[in-house]
């Protein structure tokens, strides 16, 4: 586990996963309080040809709303926003999230870099960034920007991740502050002062 930054008033989370990461997401879309106001974004790799059916399996068990956005579609709190399937999310700094199909990222779209990387510009030091189970190198840059533009960065422990490589990678790549069991980034988000 890394530095107490118990003091930060967050004001975004975003998160990251791909292979192995679906129990997580949906247990931690489970646990996150109903009164919590922070926007979540949500990027995770998919398959492109399947367009529908991701946002009802997050539904669920979430007690939070979870929709894919629209293009320049202003930003709320206590909203996740799971990135579209083939287009990569940027979080924009006017509030808005902007959707793009630029070339492949780390051979994804979306990209878990991107997003990330736009909302480390966007929140700065008020962005917590979690980067869980996966295959690839995707999310390790990303988690780069955020801790250079001052945000928390937080990785599921490769020990417990059913696909290590991404969290590795961005442990190899950048200063991880926690590095933590998905049930204790649930507590970690839940603990959140919002």
């Amino acid at each position: 586990m890394g530095r107490n930054r118990a003091h930060k008033k967050y004001q975004a989370v975003v998160i990251g996963g791909s292979a192995g990461s679906f129990q997580p997401i949906n247990e931690l879309l489970e646990a996150l309080p109903r009164g919590f106001s922070l926007p979540v974004f949500l990027c995770l790799h998919r398959l492109k040809t399947v367009r529908h059916g991701f946002v009802e399996a997050l539904s669920i068990r979430s007690a939070k709303e979870v929709r894919e956005p629209m293009d320049k579609e202003k930003i709320q709190g206590g909203i996740v926003y799971l990135a579209p399937s083939n287009y990569h999310m940027c979080v924009e700094q006017d509030d808005c999230i902007s959707l793009s199909t630029d070339e492949l990222v780390n051979n994804s779209r979306p990209s878990i870099d991107v997003t990330f990387e736009t909302a480390a510009y966007a929140y700065g030091e008020g962005l917590l960034a979690i980067l869980l189970s996966g295959a690839n190198d995707d999310g390790a840059e990303g988690m780069y920007w955020v801790k250079e533009k001052g945000g928390t960065t937080v990785i599921q422990d490769p020990e417990e991740c059913s696909m290590n490589t991404m969290p590795k990678a961005a442990a190899k790549h950048a200063e991880i502050d926690y590095t933590l069991s998905y049930k204790e980034i649930i507590d970690l988000l839940i603990k959140l002062t919002v």
